[in-house]
């Protein structure tokens, strides 16, 4: 198997392929409401929606060191962690709108991915698309344990 390859499975299986580890972030996210979205274990925890934008957002940082960007076009104010919902906003638009961000940060990322990969991937740029796979499964388990806590 080639690097990019490689890169290629991990980006899509910690993201939507099928895996032989479990459920991936948007296996994890299937069937979610916004109302459990929104649940927290305590309140200084963070949620699944919380968790989704984080994700999105990484992807971003991620896109924008491939591409040689600089941060600050991200599509929310703010970086790392969102405070989710925002209020008045706890409805199913809003919870189907911060998804789909995190849906276009992931196509996005591809796309700069197979530039990157299909040249000559620096060992930095080549640990950044790993470790945003990785950062994926890493918050999948995350948000399948909350999941199961709110089942209690």
């Amino acid at each position: 198997m080639t690097t990019a390859a490689l890169i290629h499975a991990l980006l899509d299986e910690a993201y939507e392929k099928k895996t032989w580890h479990g459920p991936n972030l948007r296996q994890s996210l299937k069937g979610v409401t916004a109302q459990q979205a929104a649940w927290r274990p305590t309140p200084d925890r963070h949620n699944i929606w919380e968790l989704t934008l984080h994700a999105a957002y990484w992807k971003y940082v991620v896109r924008c060191k491939l591409e040689g960007g600089k941060r600050g076009s991200f599509i929310l104010k703010g970086s790392n962690f969102f405070c989710r919902p925002a209020k008045g906003n706890l409805n199913e638009a809003a919870w189907r709108a911060d998804r789909a961000i995190l849906e276009g940060e992931h196509r996005a990322l591809i796309q700069a991915a197979r530039k990157t990969v299909n040249s000559s991937p620096t060992p930095r740029q080549l640990r950044m698309l790993y470790g945003v796979a990785f950062h994926d499964i890493y918050h999948s388990g995350q948000i399948r344990l909350l999941r199961r806590l709110q089942e209690r």
